[in-house]
């Protein structure tokens, strides 16, 4: 027979009718602890007689008001926990004040004064026993079907401070992870037990995983630095476990945390660098009580931008994109954002000082429009109706092998768009105006990298015109690497792929790139804004670059799976080398000079580029448009090459 093969139907009764079964068990409990009560104080065992009645009476009709009261009544008994046992707590305080005042205090003749101590006792252990044993009983049926159906997940959690006790009580609580033991770095605390859970000190985790069956590691260290976290995660690299970090403390405090809870490790992490925080001035410098302008809004960089912007409260924000899906999406993203910094700013009673634009008034007006960066009429009408004072240009098609097929559309966007703007710009006295660049307009190898350096050598005639003409606006532009997280990007590609079982494809063993994440990428753009001085090429530090077939193993491993080689033909996910795509290098570079000019910020450099006068540029451009009108590629490509001499196409 099934071991729930009589259980089950107890599982399937209604509600109504379980609930009914729940009082007649305390009804009996009720008369059972009278009953032993008067036989332990008599040393008799017997029928009730006489008083002894009252006080059965008496019992069930002070105990059951008072557990419906507290809602006894109301709980999934194979699901209780410590907050149920605490309600039966204080339910039999109150009862116990009651019985103990009628019978101990005041006493009723023929009933000994200290059944008004020992019925109360026996009624709390019969009730307590009672949930225990139908939460063991009941709920064991559960846990062993859960167990059987999923492997089981046993979990180390690193850190057995206040987080990981936290989120050990929650795990336990919740039976959807075995805990089998805490890694502390802490020598004190090693050794020791922590809700009967051993603390393992850090010296050998590999051995201690495979020696415990470890399935998950569960990083509790909210405190710890990126260093030390960096160097964790390095140590957990091919341990066959999945890393998941800490929710958030909130939800720890709450008791609220379950399995699902716990997230992946972020972009930082696989990063394993340091984050240099930002200077608050230089993020204030161009934007707060200005207007402020974001092309390409809807983008995963513009829309970063915008989520910045906001913080440092603008005048208002003006958001162009010419996706109405985009658009839509951020717009109520960032109004959703309002309301939730003016919740912030009115709860607080103490002034932030670390954020003081946050305590500046919220009044921020957001515009979205949908307009294209090369529908000139458009940009102007929106220009002269907001009049902005710093307008970020992000809006660009960057996609290498799309643009690299449609070249002309590519240049139209990148390069005539940027045009557009920048004219527009210093039609309408712009004060900044900052170009979202990339280091693949660095020696390009591909018509998008080629169309950003054109792109960065309109902003740079621009700015040469603006100072002879003795004009207000200051172009500069940025140029960075690869952004993790970003539309395109590997690191949600090789998830996905991840999810799904793989193969995870990459197109070159040996390809390197530079990454930075999106909201870091995003403040030092805005960061660098603020230190422009005309013409600027700013170069963002992006750190060490990344071999692309190091992040998709990381990741894999990370995520408790084996990759499946030659090596371990019986690994879970396989990685696929499909060959270099069009336009495509193994190797990026932020410069195409030398002895970069170091700024006010760590992150920031300026570079030293040649350009072409407005007047020279102005004639290519226009042989430029005559290629493009013609549709032909060849001729499209040749024009690339005079204007960008490190141009050269795979």
């Amino acid at each position: 027979m099934p071991i729930n093969a009589t259980k089950q139907p107890l599982l399937n009764l209604p509600r109504s009718v379980k609930r009914g079964l729940v009082i007649f068990v305390d009804l009996l409990i009720c008369g059972l602890s009278v009953w032993l009560a008067f036989g332990l104080r008599l040393d008799q065992w017997g029928y009730f007689q006489g008083q002894q009645w009252i006080v059965c009476l008496a019992a069930i009709g002070f105990s059951f008001p008072l557990f419906i009261f507290f809602g006894l009544y109301r709980a999934i008994f194979r699901y209780i926990g410590t907050a149920a046992f605490i309600t039966i707590t204080r339910a039999f305080v109150v009862y116990t004040g009651l019985f103990f005042s009628v019978f101990t205090l005041y006493g009723i003749e023929g009933v000994p004064r200290s059944i008004g101590v020992i019925q109360p006792m026996l009624l709390f252990f019969g009730i307590g026993a009672s949930r225990y044993f139908v939460r063991y009983w009941l709920g064991g049926i559960n846990n062993i079907q859960k167990a059987f159906r999923r492997a089981q997940q046993i979990a180390l959690i690193y850190g057995a401070g206040s987080a990981g006790r936290q989120l050990v009580s929650s795990l336990i609580s919740n039976h959807e992870m075995l805990v089998k033991g805490f890694i502390d770095d802490d020598p004190h605390l090693q050794g020791s037990t922590i809700n009967g859970i051993l603390v393992y000190p850090n010296t050998d985790i590999k051995d201690l995983i495979r020696r415990l069956d470890i399935t998950d590691v569960l990083l509790a260290i909210p405190s710890v630095s990126q260093e030390r976290r960096n160097e964790i995660i390095a140590s957990l690299n091919g341990c066959e476990v999945r890393v998941r970090s800490l929710p958030g403390l909130i939800d720890l405090a709450s008791g609220r945390v379950r399995v699902s809870d716990l997230h992946d490790l972020d972009m930082n992490d696989l990063l394993g660098r340091e984050v240099v925080p930002p200077e608050i001035s230089l993020l204030e410098k161009n934007i707060l009580g200005r207007v402020v302008l974001v092309t390409g809004a809807g983008g995963s960089i513009g829309s970063e931008l915008c989520r910045q912007i906001i913080k440092f409260s603008p005048k208002s924000l003006i958001l162009i994109d010419s996706s109405e899906h985009s658009l839509y999406v951020i717009y109520e993203e960032l109004k959703r954002t309002l309301i939730s910094l003016e919740d912030e700013r009115f709860a607080s009673d103490s002034d932030d000082d670390t954020f003081p634009s946050l305590n500046a008034e919220l009044s921020i007006e957001l515009a979205p429009c949908l307009a294209s960066v090369r529908d000139r009429d458009s940009l102007l009408k929106i220009f002269k109706n907001h009049k902005p004072a710093t307008v970020f240009h992000a809006a660009a098609y960057k996609h290498v092998p799309l643009v690299e097929q449609n070249p002309a559309e590519g240049i139209r966007n990148n390069v005539y768009g940027t045009l557009t703007c920048a004219q527009v710009s210093l039609e309408c006295g712009v004060s900044n105006f900052i170009l979202v660049s990339t280091d693949k307009a660095v020696r390009p190898t591909n018509v998008m990298g080629a169309s950003k350096r054109i792109a960065e050598l309109v902003l740079q005639a621009m700015s040469d015109l603006a100072s002879k003409d003795k004009r207000a606006t200051n172009f500069s532009m940025v140029r960075f690497g690869n952004v993790l997280g970003s539309s395109g990007s590997v690191a949600p590609l090789f998830s996905a792929q991840i999810a799904a079982g793989g193969p995870i494809t990459l197109t070159h063993p040996e390809v390197t790139r530079y990454f930075m994440t999106i909201p870091e990428a995003a403040q030092l753009v805005v960061q660098a804004s603020a230190m422009a001085e005309g013409g600027d090429v700013f170069v963002l530090d992006m750190g060490e670059p990344v071999r692309i077939y190091d992040l998709a193993t990381k990741m894999v491993y990370l995520s408790g799976l084996l990759v499946k080689d030659e090596a371990r033909p019986h690994g879970d996910i396989e990685i696929k080398i499909t060959g270099l795509r069009p336009g495509e290098k193994l190797y990026e570079e932020l410069l195409i000079g030398d002895n970069p000019q170091s700024t006010v910020h760590p992150k920031i450099m300026k570079a030293h580029e040649e350009f072409l006068s407005w007047g020279d540029l102005q004639k290519e451009l226009e042989k430029l448009n005559l290629a493009l009108e013609s549709s032909d590629a060849r001729l499209i490509r040749e024009m690339l090459k005079k204007l960008v001499p490190g141009y050269q196409p795979n």
